[in-house]
């Protein structure tokens, strides 16, 4: 699970956030009726409109309930009540990712 944020992009379709994610667009839906962390706009169809925020937010509520296996109910305590704690960790890990990747390649091509 990995999604790319464009530079100067300011909103993503419900198409583009359930393909990056690897999931069906109807879970996003889901996690959007769920969590009040996630906030998407809708335009003048009703379609949601995900902001860089709501992908960092759905980043960490994949994690949490794909990648760690919490419950919803668990995630959202999680969430509530470290989620400044949480975040930070888990850009924390994202980025430790992006360097192990990073080392690896260099590694091959010695």
């Amino acid at each position: 699970m990995h999604i790319e944020l464009q530079e100067g992009k300011r909103y993503y379709s419900i198409g583009e956030v359930a393909k990056a994610f690897d999931v069906n667009a109807s879970l996003i839906r889901f996690w959007d009726s769920e969590f009040d962390i996630l906030k998407p706009k809708k335009n003048a169809k009703g379609n949601r409109m995900f902001t860089p925020e709501d992908i960092k937010n759905l980043q960490l509520i994949y994690h949490l309930v794909k990648e760690r296996g919490f419950t919803l109910e668990g995630a959202k305590i999680h969430l509530k009540e470290g989620q400044k704690k949480t975040l930070d960790k888990f850009e924390i890990i994202r980025k430790l990712e992006t360097i192990k990747t990073q080392l690896t390649e260099i590694k091959n091509e010695l």
